[in-house]
């Protein structure tokens, strides 16, 4: 899935920083991983039997790089790991143009130690918000399946912070940066959708995060079926904003599609994970509008479909999970930790990013110069170019 963002990414930017957006994919696979099997993975899980505190991350050194597991926990361990390279993979999007890979490689690696790490053990290591529900009384608990909260509002809370921090690309308006290259960017958005079947349903087959009752077949139909409908909702919405509906749109919707029903796809009807697709389709296709807006240069639109659709997903639940939703049996307590987990990992999220992103930014600096990104961020920074015709 990480080169499927990578391709995704890749194709939307100008063709002299291509190089440089698919290096942040792939230098989150490098980093990311190995910080993970060090002491990710250990701090992604909570013993509250051991008197680890349930709002606060794993013991990292539990179990120094692994050395000690079986082989379940390995396996466990692996698939893990692919959330947490993707996760920090898609922040690179809104600072897409402009970043310097050093000063991104730190961010990556400070980020993910004190954000993504802490929110896996959130959600599902043991920590607050998977025993939300039981915190506050209530007979449910949240759902976030496989990453409507840990992956996408956590990769879109600083997403959103990076792009402040970073400011605006130059000649930053409407209509001045299109993709250089769709088909890359399609070709990115279908490796997405193929690999997003694993990054769902393989939380159930391989047990990791999944439950014992066997929901492969429900959770493979919503992934299906919400990301279809979502290309929709994004094509009419486009088509009646703009008078036509584009290829890129098309890939886009497909994204946000996979976004919303991440959280939500082992608890939803298809009838339902259909008219979330519809409704995370059309509404992001209007959020994505929102920088030009409200002013802030978001380069690849990572707040308005990993963000938005993340919160639309989770929140969702709230009101169509089966059997606990507001209006398939259920009352208001499902949405009230839907709603609770959604904003304490923006918040944390946000925040954390803002104040390592602005460090960074003000010490090494985080943005490279004007000039150079006139210039080509690929040439300045990677000494190479993504399309190199020889004469």
């Amino acid at each position: 899935m990480t080169p499927g963002v990578a391709f995704f990414y890749g194709g939307l930017v100008k063709a002299k920083s291509v190089v440089s957006m698919m290096m942040m994919s792939f230098g989150a696979m490098g980093l990311i991983a190995v910080l993970w099997i060090l002491y990710g993975a250990n701090m992604s899980a909570i013993d509250t039997e051991a008197g680890d505190l349930p709002f606060l991350a794993g013991n990292p050194f539990s179990d120094f790089a692994l050395g000690g597991a079986d082989s379940d926990t390995l396996l466990g361990a692996t698939f893990g790991a692919t959330f947490a390279i993707i996760t920090v993979a898609l922040i690179s999007g809104a600072i897409a143009d402009r970043a310097k890979f050093g000063s991104w490689m730190i961010f990556a690696g400070i980020w993910g130690t004190l954000v993504y790490f802490p929110v896996a053990a959130w959600v599902w290591g043991g920590g607050w918000i998977l025993t939300l529900g039981e915190d506050l009384g209530l007979d449910v608990g949240v759902i976030d399946y496989a990453g409507g909260t840990a992956v996408h509002i956590n990769a879109g809370a600083a997403a959103l912070a990076l792009a402040l921090v970073l400011g605006k690309r130059v000649n930053f308006q409407k209509g001045a940066h299109k993709p250089h290259n769709v088909p890359l960017t399609l070709l990115g958005a279908s490796i997405l959708w193929f690999g997003w079947f694993g990054f769902n349903a393989g939380a159930e087959g391989l047990g990791a995060l999944g439950t014992e009752d066997t929901v492969v077949g429900l959770i493979v139909v919503n992934t299906l079926g919400a990301t279809a409908a979502a290309i929709l909702g994004w094509a009419v919405v486009e088509k009646i904003k703009d008078g036509k509906a584009t290829s890129v749109g098309a890939g886009s919707g497909a994204v946000a599609g996979l976004v919303a029903i991440t959280p939500a796809c082992a608890n939803l009807d298809p009838i339902w994970a259909l008219v979330l697709g519809v409704v995370a389709g059309a509404v992001c296709a209007l959020a994505v509008e929102l920088k030009w807006k409200l002013g802030f240069d978001d380069s690849l639109d990572v707040v308005g479909i990993h963000l938005v659709g993340g919160l639309i997903g989770t929140l969702y639940l709230g009101f169509f999970a089966q059997g606990t939703g507001l209006f398939v049996g259920g009352d208001a307590s499902q949405l009230l930790v839907q709603f609770i987990a959604a904003v304490g990992v923006l918040v944390f999220s946000f925040v954390v990013a803002y104040i390592v992103g602005f460090a960074i930014e003000k010490t090494i600096g985080f943005r490279i110069k004007n000039e150079d990104e006139i210039a080509g961020v690929d040439t300045v920074v990677h000494g190479e170019e993504g399309y190199a015709i020889a004469e």
